[in-house]
């Protein structure tokens, strides 16, 4: 196992910041690129590492491929980063594949679509409370300007209780990267380090494809070799690596209609029982869908509802809950993480398979603090979840769930099961079915007609570099 180079790491890969009261997402433009450079040298230092006590403030900064071409990375070394990098989250092939669709089309979103200005850098800015980040924000801001402006500004805000808005507990089953120096999570949440940075063996025990500088430019003394060990076949001399140390990040806006959808569950429910009856089975459909009761406890383990905050992560499906009974073969934790029970594999392959198409969530809400549920579900105003997930492979671990496990109707024993959160077209073609099934011992339960209340109201590939690659595009 090798361990990470920390202090070369951006920090939010690693750390959740869950302390940091305040969050503030800057979604820039470079208005002058060499404004933009001499910022970025100047404030690299300041760049928040893994490893780093943190106590008031984070800093950490991200690019997207036309952020990089403004700042003038070479074409040709910009073709060494991945096609979905440099094509970015909004192309014609991107939509059919994440099912921007309707509501969600880019060309409604309110940042990061074609009909929105340009997006290059996000400017993520962590403060212990408002004040501390304002105060933050306006040091940089004394240099950022002229070289960048700002062009929208995402309010997160940890979680309300480690509970999105719909009201369930977030981001239990969460991977561990090997070398990183936290405590092993095990059961197979152990991921190798290349799943996630650029510059390490992956879960195929292969190096990721890395950013590799083809042509020269800036200070290349700066950049490590490549630890692929890839030369230029003229000069024999290993590429230097512009990737290692870094990684991917996919950001979302998604906004939640929370009053749709516990009304939608309460519809399912016997309209002749009392409300305390309704809601409980409201709150156990909606258990059923997410594959955990809204504390926690996954289904696997637990009938009932225990009324408790429960973050236990050490279960499978294959001993415990072969035949979906438990826990629904269409619930979204189920299909977000198919354990040993990927397809119709063996455990041992479905374990290792799984084990590849891991991301490491960071997610904050917007809106206000609000924790829905059967009894309690009219939020004030709008509220989501700015979703984001570090990747070494934004094709085989983001785009790959997305589409197979998450917008597929043909999931496991299914056919016409979308994952109930995030995979449902909100107005299909009138002959696509959308169902959610519930296994029985004797029957099956259906629910019909499933309908979307996830919008997504803007997103973006980006880039986040190691602090010396930072330092290193300061000089191009």
């Amino acid at each position: 196992m090798t361990a990470l180079e920390l202090s070369e790491i951006q920090a939010f890969l690693l750390n959740e910041f869950k302390e940091m009261g305040c969050s503030k997402y800057y979604l820039m433009q470079v208005k002058d690129a060499a404004a933009t450079k001499s910022f970025l040298g100047a404030v690299a230092h300041g760049v928040t590492y893994a490893g780093a006590t943190v106590t008031n403030t984070c800093l950490n900064i991200g690019f997207t491929s036309n952020g990089l071409k403004q700042l003038g990375y070479n074409p040709a070394n910009m073709h060494s980063f991945s096609r979905e990098f440099r094509e970015g989250m909004v192309t014609e092939h991107r939509q059919r594949l994440l099912g921007d669709f309707e509501s969600s089309d880019p060309s409604k979103w309110q940042w990061g679509g074609p009909a929105n200005e340009r997006i290059d850098v996000v400017m993520m800015v962590f403060g212990k409370d408002e004040t501390t980040a304002g105060n933050f924000y306006r040091e940089l801001k004394e240099k950022f300007e002229p070289g960048l402006s700002i062009i929208h500004v995402l309010d997160g805000k940890p979680l309300p209780n480690n509970r999105e808005h719909f009201g369930f507990r977030d981001g239990i089953s969460q991977p561990v990267i090997k070398g990183s120096g936290f405590k092993p999570a095990g059961n197979n949440n152990d991921i190798e380090a290349g799943e996630f940075v650029l510059g390490y063996k992956n879960e195929y025990n292969v190096y990721p494809d890395t950013a590799l500088l083809k042509v020269t430019q800036g200070k290349t003394e700066l950049l490590p070799d490549n630890a692929e060990g890839l030369k230029d076949e003229q000069t024999n001399i290993r590429y230097k690596d512009l990737g290692q140390n870094g990684t991917y990040f996919v950001l979302r806006q998604l906004q939640q209609d929370v009053n749709g959808y516990w009304e939608f569950l309460k519809q399912q429910t016997d309209a002749g029982a009392d409300e305390k009856t309704r809601n409980e089975e409201a709150t156990m459909l909606a258990a059923k869908m997410m594959g955990r009761w809204p504390g926690g406890a996954p289904l696997v383990k637990y009938d009932k509802d225990p009324g408790i905050e429960v973050a236990d992560d050490n279960f499978n499906y294959f001993k415990e809950d072969t035949s979906g009974n438990k826990c629904p073969f269409g619930a979204h934790i189920r299909r977000m993480n198919p354990r040993d029970m990927f397809e119709e594999s063996p455990q041992k392959v479905s374990l290792n398979l799984t084990r590849r198409h891991r991301i490491m969530r960071r997610v904050r809400s917007y809106g206000e603090d609000f924790i829905g549920s059967a009894a309690n579900h009219q939020p004030n105003g709008e509220v989501g979840l700015l979703f984001g997930c570090f990747v070494a492979n934004i094709s085989k671990q983001f785009e790959f769930i997305q589409y197979t496990w998450a917008n597929s109707p043909k999931f496991k024993r299914l056919y016409a099961d979308p994952d109930p959160f995030i995979g449902v077209r909100e107005d299909p073609d009138k002959k696509l079915e959308q169902i959610f099934t519930i296994p029985g011992e004797t029957t099956n339960r259906v629910i019909k007609d499933l309908q979307s209340f996830v919008t997504v109201r803007g997103g973006a590939y980006f880039f986040f570099p190691s602090i010396t690659a930072i330092k290193f595009l300061a000089t191009i």
